[in-house]
């Protein structure tokens, strides 16, 4: 196992909790493969009747998958490790996503990226006054992953296409009131809440409910119809022409931040909403995105991403194709190809 999670089992409850905090959890290679591990163990295991997942310590639960690893994979090894990282974290968000025994997943903190691959699939979301809620793939190059493909179109009306565009952060009022999470906990509550759970695995859901509070108003249910409209047309090139159209200041606002995300990204998440209407479950829409990630992350807007976000920090990425009218169908059909059949991604077997 790895010392950046801490797994246990308290009677009969499991629990893990990530524990890396200067990397605010990220997931690296090493804690998918672990998580998967244990999980599938508590799998089998009579005496695990509920999953508690969340964090040791620091501001926040999962600030998404390991960069770094994708970055010096796709300049060292062809993409090798980074094709294997993808795999296994898919395989982690499929099992937690299938698994037969509930799951209370706590989004107290930054919750961003691959955090949202491990938490969304749980059957019990918490979010708190400290959630922040995001898909920010397209500053980087790469796009909104980790089953988004599948979350994403079910949210309501047009929010999904408004979050995979923009990157916006969402709080967790937002995240309940968009159906992200089940409940909403002031983070005070969390140890009493998850010491009742472990003494009471039998009464999860109605503990849950017994502990949560109001939620604040969501902005973003304010800016709902706004979202609507705005966002509706199907292509990026007619989102962009419709927020030019309107000339109020929320607009204006959204049009810079879906103009500074790498194009490619934004067209492939739109495409992500059209494929999944074909995938007939949650496992094909995987595999869509794990052909993605492969190639995604060997494109250069991937490194050039990486360097602008996260090497140099100037925030100036210059994205290929530069504009949206660049992102052609063809570069889209190939980037959504089927492998090799030997290297399409597979779940883990079934119980």
């Amino acid at each position: 196992m790895t010392d950046l999670l801490n797994l246990h089992t308290h009677g009969n409850v499991a629990h893990i909790s990530l524990n890396r905090p200067k990397a605010i959890h990220a997931l690296t290679l090493e804690m998918c493969e672990a998580m998967g591990l244990a999980l599938l163990g508590w799998r089998e295991d009579e005496g695990v009747e509920l999953v508690l997942l969340d964090h040791a310590e620091g501001r926040g639960f999962c600030s998404g998958g390991d960069v770094a690893l994708l970055r010096n994979s796709a300049t060292e090894d062809d993409g090798v490790r980074g094709r294997e990282f993808f795999h296994t974290e898919y395989r982690l968000n499929h099992l937690l996503f299938t698994y037969p025994k509930p799951v209370v997943a706590f989004m107290d903190g930054v919750t961003m990226g691959g955090g949202v691959g491990i938490s969304q699939p749980a059957k019990y979301r918490v979010a708190t006054e400290n959630t922040k809620f995001a898909m920010p793939e397209g500053s980087i190059g790469l796009f909104p992953d980790v089953g988004a493909g599948h979350y994403l179109p079910r949210l309501p009306g047009q929010v999904g296409k408004f979050l995979a565009l923009t990157g916006a952060r969402l709080d967790g009022a937002e995240c309940l009131w968009a159906g992200l999470a089940t409940h909403y906990i002031e983070s005070e509550k969390l140890a009493e809440v998850k010491a009742r759970l472990i003494a009471e695995p039998a009464n999860v859901e109605a503990i849950l409910d017994e502990f949560a509070s109001e939620a604040p108003d969501a902005r973003l249910e304010g800016n709902r119809r706004k979202i609507d409209r705005l966002f509706a047309p199907e292509t990026l090139e007619g989102i962009i022409a419709a927020l030019e159209a309107d000339d109020s200041d929320w607009a204006a606002k959204e049009l810079v931040a879906v103009r500074s995300k790498c194009p490619t990204t934004s067209k492939v998440a739109l495409r992500q909403f059209e494929e999944n209407a074909d995938c007939r479950n949650f496992a094909a829409n995987m595999a869509m995105e794990y052909r993605v990630a492969s190639r995604m992350i060997m494109r250069p807007d991937f490194a050039e991403g990486v360097r602008a976000v996260l090497v140099d920090k100037d925030n100036a990425p210059k994205w290929d194709p530069a504009e949206p009218e660049g992102v052609t169908q063809d570069m889209l059909d190939a980037i959504f190809a089927p492998l090799p059949e030997s290297e399409e991604w597979t779940p883990f077997p079934a119980a």
